[in-house]
């Protein structure tokens, strides 16, 4: 259980010091004690009791010791979908006044992923098996029924709009910023009304954790665990999946990490597929920084109230987007220049479909599958292909279409491929550009595969790049590199203004 400051607002109900003195084998002294808004923690070596408070506020209701009691029954109930180790049951914390507490396991506070990002530990390699935990979660949890008014449009928007009536009560002096902020949000939610209905029939509304910033993941043993899910309200966790995402995201930007930002939206895609709630993640990004800035201004702390309306400022004017494809041989490095690109964009809008996770998934496979695909049969067969980078484009122009750059991490070794995205970014008046990826840094050598004496060591690399993969999507043998040589169009002339350096 996660240990903030240890501080007091008020004096101890005198049922919970008895608790406290309890646990401390007749010494409270020996059990730290956190008081929030909401609860109060327990704490002693090896455990955490959370006790909710006898309080009723808009959002949340621990009135009565029934609701309390039942709350608690939630907090373990749901949390336990993705933390079972922590949470372990309720104790009664006092029999006379019918308060219970919930039990967890104590973890090393420095493991928190807020802590570890502030030390500049967290890694591309740890979010990305985050991106997997919160996609299998989803999976996982329950999915919103029709008649439940979880992820109407009206039940999406209303929050929104109260968040706008307060701030501009708390902030009056950020008045212009305000409205220039809510005028978006009206408009953006109008622009999508019709998806946000559509996600709830397609079963995209779940229950989720609700609450999904860095300080409530953390590394135990390695792995990353969910904690602290929202149980006193269930409009605030029965959401959009992308509406969680977009939480973290958020998050990461606030703490100063667009790289990581970026990198952690790609890999969720990468894994859930879920392409289509792509333009709605600026909307529910924008509500999750000005929620932030009303709790500052709440706390009087108007800079870093501003700070999160310039975080939504930014949110809400995106640099103008590109379509970047990649082109080179299976191993020449596509992979790697086009996760490179994703780390640099301090914007974090930039969105990579890889044609080996997209080609599976079209055909009802997973990455790691195998297609058990002979050479040009299978999934793998001239029509296939066709329907593979149809694919792509149409993903490709939804995304262009809502303001993100894309890059098309695919072989593209032929000159009709290349035209269909060349088309595309002319359609969408934005940049195109080619990363012509060789075996070797730094290119772009847009001599690489010419055949030659020069050519021969590049062959070996790519052989070798191919037979030492593990664990990847591409089912690239040498036999497809082999015939990849023989089938290749080089760039033309007028295709090499497009080419930018990996």
């Amino acid at each position: 259980m996660k240990n903030s400051a240890n501080h007091q607002f008020s004096p101890l109900p005198t049922w919970l010091a008895n608790f406290r003195k309890q646990l401390g084998g007749g010494n409270a002294s020996q059990i730290e004690i956190v008081e929030t808004h909401i609860s109060w923690l327990l704490l002693d070596k090896h455990f955490a009791y959370k006790i909710k408070k006898p309080i009723k506020l808009p959002f949340l209701d621990y009135s009565t010791p029934a609701r309390r009691h039942f709350c608690c029954e939630e907090e373990l109930r749901l949390n336990r979908r993705f933390a079972p180790e922590l949470y372990i049951d309720l104790v009664p914390a006092s029999t006379k006044y019918d308060e219970w507490a919930v039990r967890m396991h104590r973890f090393a506070e420095a493991g928190r992923l807020d802590h570890v990002c502030a030390r500049g530990e967290l890694t591309p390699t740890q979010l990305s098996e985050l991106a997997q935990v919160i996609v299998t979660f989803h999976n996982q949890a329950a999915i919103a029924m029709p008649d439940t008014a979880f992820g109407q449009p009206d039940q999406v928007l209303a929050p929104t709009e109260e968040n706008f009536v307060e701030l501009l009560q708390l902030l009056p002096e950020e008045q212009t910023r305000l409205e220039k902020l809510q005028d978006w949000s009206r408009n953006e939610f109008m622009r999508h009304r019709e998806r946000i209905a559509t996600r709830k029939n397609r079963g995209r509304i779940r229950e989720c954790h609700g609450d999904l910033h860095l300080g409530n993941l953390v590394l135990i043993d390695g792995k990353i665990t969910p904690f602290d899910c929202i149980e006193f309200n269930e409009n605030l966790r029965w959401i959009d999946v992308i509406s969680e995402i977009a939480f973290t995201y958020s998050d990461l930007l606030d703490h100063q990490r667009p790289d990581l930002a970026g990198w952690l939206l790609n890999e969720w895609l990468a894994c859930s597929g879920d392409f289509e709630g792509v333009p709605l993640l600026r909307f529910y990004a924008v509500y999750r920084a000005l929620v932030r800035a009303k709790v500052a201004a709440i706390r009087n702390a108007a800079a870093q109230a501003s700070e999160y309306l310039t975080m939504a400022e930014k949110l809400i004017s995106p640099s103008e987007p590109s379509l970047t494809i990649t082109f080179g041989l299976s191993g020449s490095g596509k992979t790697t220049v086009s996760t490179a690109m994703i780390l640099a964009d301090t914007s974090a809008t930039t969105l990579r479909l890889r044609s080996d996770i997209e080609r599976k998934r079209l055909f009802g496979l997973t990455a790691d599958a195998t297609s058990h695909s002979d050479l040009g049969c299978g999934i793998y067969t001239a029509e296939s292909n066709a329907q593979t980078y149809a694919h792509l484009a149409k993903i490709s122009a939804e995304l262009l279409m809502n303001g993100w750059s894309v890059i098309i991490d695919a072989a593209f070794l032929k000159r009709q491929q290349r035209d269909i995205f060349r088309a595309l970014a002319d359609d969408f008046g934005v940049p195109f550009k080619i990363s012509a990826c060789s075996a070797f840094p730094p290119g772009p050598a847009l001599d690489f595969m010419v055949p030659g004496q020069a050519f021969d060591p590049i062959v070996a690399a790519l052989q070798q790049r191919i037979t030492q993969r593990c664990g990847d999507a591409s089912e690239a043998t040498l036999a497809v590199l082999e015939q990849q040589l023989t089938q290749i169009e080089l760039l033309d002339n007028d295709e090499i203004q497009f080419v930018i350096s990996p």
